[in-house]
């Protein structure tokens, strides 16, 4: 490995572990970042958006407490005061990752690189040029926010998501276009801190990617919530109206307008394979990503890609996962990426999961289909929490019961379906989930009842 040096792009979640898994294998590691370490992820994603959740969390809690036997008195948000924690968060966070690649002995470069001959990184820094020849190249330049062709799109009340984490003031009304993770996370954030929010969204209904009962819980919740919920809709026209902005909808219920402070577009994100000059080392790309194998490598051997910039699931833990298949056949070992159990979840309140298949999609795939529902208001540790709105949802193939797909929304979600994860990657069977000794009282009873239900046996539902 003396002789070995990978060049990684890009310091997100993808890029930084791939850099400290091929540091373990002893290669001379050089990783280039030209914003912060971290990536988008920490820094403008994953974590500060669930710091500023939590919050919400927190203080949906607290007007509740009186349910609780709990007098709080007036309970009020300090949104500043929220900022500066999310900032406390990321600041620290970004820290341990410095700290775990400084202690690994990866140098770090700040500065955007880009190919100047097939095996040659041109690396523009604070300092001027700097050349690299490594003998091995890691792509983790992740993605950017993509934007519609709305006349008014470009008005500066309408941002982003990182623009949206970094408001000093929350705006009074705020019309969200995009009903996916990203939309209705922010929605659930917005609404519970007290803004005004219209939730648009194009298709039939929220977060269409994932089973059908996700969607349809998730809509129910955050109308509850009181955020309007309008699916199968557009906004087609963005106007100034004084310091705000008049949004035009269309819809099943016709055409209204919409005035609000701001407009946050949350429609998804785009690989970022511009500006890597790729054609010079001639791997092939589109605006669909970097193609890559299921070893991370492109057309071009020792030249891999990973995380938002080959598309596909643009996950962060993916991104990990990728990066440390990459590092490894750099490094010369036989390392493949499965993506047969790819758990996503969404952070709103309460959250929601999803691995494997859909009910739909085990159907299309010709699936004789098991279905097993079991809500949580059925849950002794779900109604002692006071958190019982949702349910668990098993998708399993009736030949021999295996588990092809687990839906959950309710409480801690996002940890339950590891479960989930865990039983399909080893192609675990109902029976096996409901023969295994589930802690009482938890919410993970709450899987064993639903693996119960698909085979029509479950024990705390009333018969019918």
């Amino acid at each position: 490995m003396d002789n070995l040096h990978i060049a990684v792009i890009g310091a997100g979640p993808g890029g930084y572990v791939a850099a400290l898994r091929a540091r373990q294998l002893g290669a001379r590691v050089t990783l280039i970042e030209r914003e912060r370490v971290g990536g988008v992820c920490l820094n403008w994603g994953c974590i500060p958006t669930k710091a500023l959740l939590r919050t919400a969390e927190v203080l949906h809690t607290a007007r509740e407490a009186e349910k609780f036997g709990v007098k709080t008195g007036a309970v009020e948000l300090d949104w500043k005061k929220a900022q500066e924690r999310k900032d406390q968060v990321v600041a620290q966070l970004v820290g341990g990752v410095e700290v775990l690649l400084q202690k690994a002995g990866v140098e770090i470069i700040k500065g955007e690189a880009r190919f100047s001959e097939p095996w040659k990184l041109h690396v523009n820094t604070p300092q001027g040029v700097e050349v690299l020849r490594p003998t091995r190249i890691i792509i983790a330049t992740g993605s950017s926010p993509m934007s519609l062709p709305i006349p008014g799109i470009d008005l500066p009340q309408v941002i982003g998501s990182t623009e949206a984490l970094s408001l000093q003031e929350l705006p009074r009304r705020l019309l969200i276009i995009g009903g996916g993770a990203i939309g209705v996370e922010f929605a659930a954030l917005f609404g519970i801190c007290g803004v005004e929010v219209t939730l648009v969204e194009l298709l039939p209904r929220l977060v269409p990617t994932v089973d059908h009962d996700i969607g349809e819980a998730l809509a129910w919740t955050l109308g509850q919530q009181g955020i309007a919920v309008h699916t199968g809709s557009r906004v087609t026209r963005i106007a100034p109206a004084g310091g705000a902005v008049t949004c035009t909808v269309e819809g099943p219920q016709g055409t209204f307008d919409v005035t609000v402070d701001n407009v946050l577009l949350a429609v998804g994100r785009k690989p970022n394979v511009e500006g890597l000059a790729l054609d010079v080392a001639g791997v092939h790309y589109s605006a669909k990503g970097i193609a890559v194998n299921n070893r991370m490598e492109t057309n071009v051997p020792g030249i891999y890609a990973i995380g938002d910039v080959v598309g596909g699931s643009m996950l962060a833990h993916v991104a990990m996962r990728q990066g440390v298949v990459a590092a490894e056949n750099a490094c010369g070992k036989e390392s493949f990426i499965n993506y047969k159990a790819v758990p996503a979840c969404i952070f709103t309140i309460p959250e929601a999961a999803t691995v494997g298949m859909s009910e739909e999609q085990a159907r299309q795939a010709g699936h004789d289909v098991m279905i097993g529902k079991f809500a949580l208001v059925n849950n002794g540790k779900a109604v002692a929490a006071g958190e019982f709105n949702g349910f668990i949802k098993i998708v399993a193939d009736r030949r021999f019961g295996e588990i092809l797909g687990l839906h959950i929304v309710g409480p801690h979600a996002s940890d339950l379906i590891l479960e989930g994860t865990l039983a399909i990657n080893l192609e675990a069977t109902l029976e096996e989930i409901d023969t295994t000794i589930h802690a009482h009282p938890t919410l993970g009873e709450a899987i064993v009842e639903a693996a119960l239900a698909a085979q029509g046996r479950a024990l705390h539902v009333p018969a019918k």
